[in-house]
């Protein structure tokens, strides 16, 4: 049964290559830089094997355990990414717990995740590569580590599907876990710093994690180096037993879950009144704007956007202006601007099946693509204009605000043409209505990174000539070109939205039917 367990998932990733040649296209591209990234971390470990045995046991039961950690706890608030076995489809078959156990935890390894960390924690034999019998001792317990990982990843998730069936609980989650992501630069940067000041605690964090579920079977060899043969193995008898623990743990709160699966909760209340729809005028583009509002404020899949709107001036001032440089806050309108225009181009692709809707009341494309930009407008353009005038008045910088709220308008103007015109041509698999916003679905990697880069690369040389006169403007000191830019930034960006609404309202017209039908295959 086990056999036939990993024969099924290899199967299933065959298949769905078959399906779709652009998920064979991301697996391809993941393997690639997950095999980069083994290559480099292996260069690393091999010359780690030049340090003295205690720095060596150091590091390796640091990085093991940060590793384990995340393994632990990311896949509790990824929870919407669709595994390949998922345990609750078994719920009807009469499998004996012990196989089903392995043979879920040993297809861990098949895939991208799991087969870089085997490799990664396999490596660390290298480390110990003065000594041959070290070396062993480490690829043996680097293999065991990675069983661990996966065994104590399964029980997290497991064990968290009373709160992981809670919708509010998953977009909770995935706001929790989009911060940091997004604030990846400035935490590592500012991890570093403190690593530099605190080095002298790391060996005692290290000697701790150590005798824990984290790391104690990274520092079995560390023991062994040092000629503590009796600590090494009772070290590795503990971790066995961590490691076996974990596992039963795992087979029973899976049993359980398979004979009382949980309904999931979609969080819905009662709901009063005629919503958004009260802000618009009852015509064609006014329901679809009253509806894409709808998603603005209930849809995690696009509150990410509006996650980043306060994320954008604390990046920008911890990356350029903890110097005392506050010159790069100007510019947080039309980083913002590019941004939430950008947003909708994949509006289509999010409405999924209710996008039917618009084909079989006969929605005009005309109407479609201004009542989404019309939806988008109702909280970007307040922001926007915000974010460029606080920043010029505080910083007393006015004679920069009309060159600023230039490339703002003229940003938006041009990312909302763009953006009409992609989504009416373009569709990509996106996460489904009450997915995890992060999960990327089968297929979805290379299509959506090349539409995305191909919108933003537009965008921007439609910005160009507001561009070239903020430059011109910086140059020479003279405030006309400043005027001159915020009036080419209204009337191109303007002249660029209408243009936009157009084309992609008559690519919307002709291609009404092909568009649902995408709808439909990307789910």
């Amino acid at each position: 049964m086990v056999a036939h367990l990993l024969r099924l998932k290899l199967a299933l990733l065959r298949n769905g290559f078959r399906r779709s040649p652009w998920q064979l296209v991301g697996v391809i591209l993941g393997g690639l830089y997950g095999l980069g990234l083994a290559v480099m971390l292996f260069v690393a470990m091999f010359f780690l094997g030049d340090q003295p045995a205690e720095f060596i046991t150091t590091v390796l039961v640091l990085a093991v355990s940060l590793v384990t950690l995340g393994w632990a706890i990311i896949p509790v608030l990824v929870s919407g990414v669709d595994l390949t076995l998922d345990p609750s489809r078994f719920t009807s078959f009469t499998i004996p717990p012990r196989e089903l156990v392995v043979g879920l935890l040993l297809s861990g390894f098949i895939g991208v995740p799991g087969m870089v960390t085997l490799l990664l924690f396999a490596g660390q034999g290298l480390a110990w590569r003065a000594d041959p019998g070290l070396a062993v001792l480490g690829l043996v317990c680097g293999v065991l580590a990675a069983l661990f990982v996966l065994a104590l990843s399964r029980l997290t998730v497991t064990a968290a599907t009373a709160l992981t069936s809670n919708r509010r609980f998953r977009e909770v989650g995935t706001i929790i876990l989009f911060v940091p992501l997004i604030m990846l630069g400035p935490i590592i940067q500012t991890a570093m710093q403190g690593i530099e000041h605190g080095l002298s605690w790391l060996p005692r964090v290290a000697t701790v994690l150590g005798w824990t579920p984290l790391g104690s079977f990274a520092a079995v060899p560390g023991d062994a180096a040092a000629g503590a043969w009796g600590t090494a193995a009772l070290r590795l008898l503990l971790s066995l037993a961590y490691l076996a623990v974990t596992v039963w743990a795992w087979q029973v709160s899976l049993m359980r879950a398979l004979e009382t699966p949980r309904e999931q909760s979609g969080g819905t209340r009662d709901v009063a009144g005629l919503g958004t729809f009260r802000f618009f005028p009852a015509t064609p583009w006014g329901a679809v704007a009253a509806r894409c509002l709808t998603y603005w404020f209930k849809d995690p899949r696009y509150a990410m956007s509006i996650i980043m709107v306060p994320l954008i001036p604390i990046f920008i001032w911890f990356m350029f202006g903890r110097d005392g440089d506050f010159t790069a806050m100007l510019f947080i309108a039309p980083i913002i601007a590019v941004l939430m225009a950008f947003s909708i181009s994949a509006d289509v692709s999010y409405d999924n099946t209710a996008f039917s809707l618009h084909v079989l009341t006969g929605v005009r494309g005309i109407d479609d693509r201004l009542g989404r930009v019309a939806a988008c407008a109702v909280f970007t353009v307040p922001t926007v204009l915000i974010a460029a005038i606080v920043p010029a008045v505080l910083m007393g910088e006015l004679s920069m605000l009309p060159s600023i709220l230039g490339l703002s308008l003229g940003a938006l103007g041009a990312g909302w043409a763009v953006s009409s015109i992609a989504s009416a041509r373009y569709t990509y698999a996106v996460p489904l209505p009450g997915d995890n916003p992060m999960k990327t679905p089968p297929g979805a990697g290379a299509r959506m990174a090349l539409t995305q880069l191909a919108t933003f690369g537009t965008t921007a040389a439609l910005v160009l000539p507001e561009i070239v006169l903020h430059i011109v403007f910086l140059v020479t000191g003279q405030e006309l070109y400043a005027w001159l830019v915020l009036f080419t930034g209204v009337v191109l960006g303007a002249g660029l939205l209408l243009l936009g609404l157009r084309i992609g309202g008559r690519w919307f017209d002709s291609r009404a039917p092909e568009l649902m039908q995408a709808t439909v295959l990307n789910r």
